[in-house]
Formats: C-alpha cells, sequence, structure tokens
C-alpha cells in the first residue's frame, strides 16, 4: 500500500508540480493552506507532511506548532519545503520539530531519497515504539496480576480489564457520547491503565483480603485503603516517569473507582463529573468483572445476573450514561478473546494449593 503524502503551499502551481511528481510512488493529498492541512490530518493521518513556511494566515512555523501540540498528530514526520534558504530559517524549522528542511526548487531525485529516508525511519521507530509499549504492557499486566495472584480466583480480573476497557471505550468513542472529553489517546491510556485499579492491596493485609467469611465495619474500613495507597504508589511512580503519561490515568482510576456517582462511595466521597472519567468506566468494569469471578465468599454470577447489577446501580453507582453505554456492548464481553494467564497468576495459585489450602479471597 502506498504511503500517503500530504504537500502543503500557498502557491498553487508549486503545489501541483510537487505533486504531479509524488504521484507515481505515492498517494498524494494536497492542501493550501495550514488550516485545511490541520483538517487533513486529523481525518486521514498522512505518513509525512511536505510543508512551505512562508504562507498567509497560518504559517509554516504556526502549522507545525499545532500538529506537535496534537498527541495523535505529533509523530507525523514533517519536512519544511521553502525558497527561503537563510541558516536562521533553516535553525528554526529544525528547532521547531521537523525531521529536515529542503530548499525549493527540490531536485526531484533528491526529494524521493529524503522522503523515502524519512519514511523508512518513521517506520522503524513506529515499530520499535510498539515493541516497547508491548514489553512495558506485559511487565504491567504481570505485575497487576501479582497482586492480584492472592486470590485463587481472581488472577484473571487484571488480564479482562484491559480487553473491556478497550471495548467500552471504542463504543464511547464511536457514539460520541463524551465527545471533546474522550479522545483516542484517552482511551489507549486508560486500557493499558486498567490492570492497575487494585494495585493498592499490596498494602492491605492478607487477614483483610482472604478472610473467607463477611468483613467487619473495621476490616472494611481497612480495604477502603487500597485506593489511597494505589493513587499514591502510583504517582511516586509517575512523578519519577514524567512522560508515561497512562500512570497518571492509573491513578485516577486507582484512587477512584469505588466512588460512586451519587457520592455515597469512597475514599473521598465524590458525585458525578467530579469524578475522573475514566475512574467512573472503571467503576463498571470492575463490578461486572467481580461478578463474574468466583470469590471465596461467594461463587461466580451469571452473565445476566452481573449485567443485571449494573443496571440496577444507574444513578447510583454509576454515570448513567456509561450503564447506557455498557447495555449496547455486553453482550460481547463473554465472547472477548481474553490473554493466556502468565506464569504469575499461574504460580500464585499453585503456591496456595499448596501451602495454604482452603483461602484466598
Amino acid at each position: 500500500m502506498a504511503k500517503q503524502i500530504l504537500v502543503v503551499d500557498d502557491n498553487i502551481s508549486s503545489l501541483k508540480q510537487i505533486g504531479a511528481q509524488l504521484t507515481s510512488h505515492y498517494d498524494v493529498s494536497l492542501a493550501k493552506s495550514g488550516a485545511l492541512a490541520l483538517q487533513i490530518c486529523k481525518k486521514e493521518k498522512p505518513d509525512l507532511i511536505l510543508l512551505d513556511i512562508e504562507m498567509p494566515e497560518m504559517d509554516g512555523f504556526e502549522t507545525i506548532k499545532q500538529l506537535k501540540e496534537d498527541p495523535d498528530l505529533h509523530p507525523i514526520p514533517v519536512i519544511f519545503l521553502t525558497g527561503n534558504q537563510d541558516t536562521a530559517t533553516e535553525i528554526r524549522a529544525l528547532q521547531s520539530g521537523a525531521m529536515d528542511f529542503i530548499t525549493k526548487p527540490a531536485n526531484k531525485d533528491i526529494l524521493f531519497h529524503r522522503l523515502e529516508l524519512h519514511l523508512q525511519f518513521a517506520a522503524y521507530q513506529s515499530s520499535l515504539e510498539r515493541t516497547v509499549r508491548e514489553l512495558e504492557n506485559s511487565i504491567v499486566t504481570s505485575f497487576a496480576e501479582l497482586v492480584e495472584c492472592k486470590d485463587d480466583n481472581a488472577g484473571s480480573h487484571a488480564l479482562r480489564t484491559g480487553k473491556y476497557m478497550e471495548t467500552f471505550g471504542q463504543e464511547l468513542l464511536a457514539s460520541g457520547v463524551f465527545a471533546g472529553e474522550l479522545t483516542e489517546t484517552d482511551v489507549e491510556m486508560m486500557i493499558r491503565a486498567a490492570p492497575f485499579h487494585d494495585v493498592g492491596k499490596v498494602g492491605i493485609s492478607d487477614v483483610f483480603l482472604l478472610k473467607p467469611g463477611p468483613l467487619t465495619a473495621e476490616e472494611f474500613e481497612e480495604i477502603k485503603k487500597h485506593t489511597v495507597i494505589g493513587a499514591r504508589f502510583l504517582a511516586t511512580i509517575y512523578e519519577r516517569t514524567p512522560e508515561q503519561h497512562y500512570l497518571d490515568c492509573a491513578r485516577l482510576i486507582a484512587g477512584g473507582h469505588h466512588e460512586n456517582f451519587d457520592g455515597s462511595g469512597y475514599p473521598a466521597g465524590l458525585a458525578g463529573d467530579q469524578i475522573p472519567l475514566c475512574a467512573r468506566i472503571m467503576a463498571v468494569i470492575n463490578v461486572y468483572g467481580a461478578c463474574i469471578t468466583d470469590r471465596i465468599y461467594r461463587k461466580a454470577l451469571s452473565h445476566e445476573d452481573a449485567c443485571r447489577i449494573v443496571r440496577e446501580g444507574r444513578g447510583t453507582k454509576f454515570d448513567p450514561r456509561l450503564v447506557d453505554a455498557f447495555e449496547r456492548i455486553r453482550d460481547k464481553f463473554p465472547d472477548l478473546e481474553l490473554p493466556p494467564e502468565s506464569f504469575v497468576t499461574l504460580q500464585g495459585r499453585k503456591l496456595r494449593r499448596e501451602e495454604n489450602p482452603g483461602s484466598g479471597r
């Protein structure tokens, strides 16, 4: 499949000439202004942009500034193509985030060589980022499972939450219920953050977590602290690795997924939109996931019973808009293809069967 190149130039003659040179090798889009280029990018996300500098209203520098400020468009490589050849302009162009600077009229062979070079580099960088992200996600899930595997039956809960979040997030994007508040980047971060929702349980005594019978009021107060512990833990990690923005999302989820829409939840008694959207979504996912999982104090509920419990929480525990969205996708959940159980989960279960039979929560 041909790579898509967006050429941006207010000079129509120059625009058509460059477009004609490139069409034999690439899928070419043309824009005669920076504003039009931004519109095209949001719809099509080209593989590379050739951008003129001197344009009326919005010049090349302002155009690339807005591109780089948008998380979805930031990765698109930009090459400035301009008749301005002074050194100061070239330095400013590279400082603005451009990958290269080509003066025009550009030699056709040089132009093609530069394009291929930067397209290959962008493809390699994207592949490398995917590999790193997969490794990070594996570490994240395994760490979350390490907490979950205290329970013989809940070890797969961390694995499920990411899949549920992906399905839920895509439905919310498609329906536009939270348009302007929720983006594809937000959903991607929530998918990565979801397995961390109960990480604070690492700071809660097993005396409470593994108790087979009902908790006393005092014991439940101790359990509640996992939200605060988890949020603080993730905030500390995020401070040390501020480029990992999903950790801030994980902090909000860990701290807020037991807040109720009517303000009756914990730890802060937040209500309505005071509760971060990611935590409101996680609240629905967490209850559904917990209902369909065996616990020491009860057997797993059916899918229908779990859905009924979510419906009953509409407007009290849960944001009504999220319950409505859940109803539209509820029957997708049982058929989701879940990742295989990890060594952490399986070993955790094996150890408890051998060392502490009959326990688990």
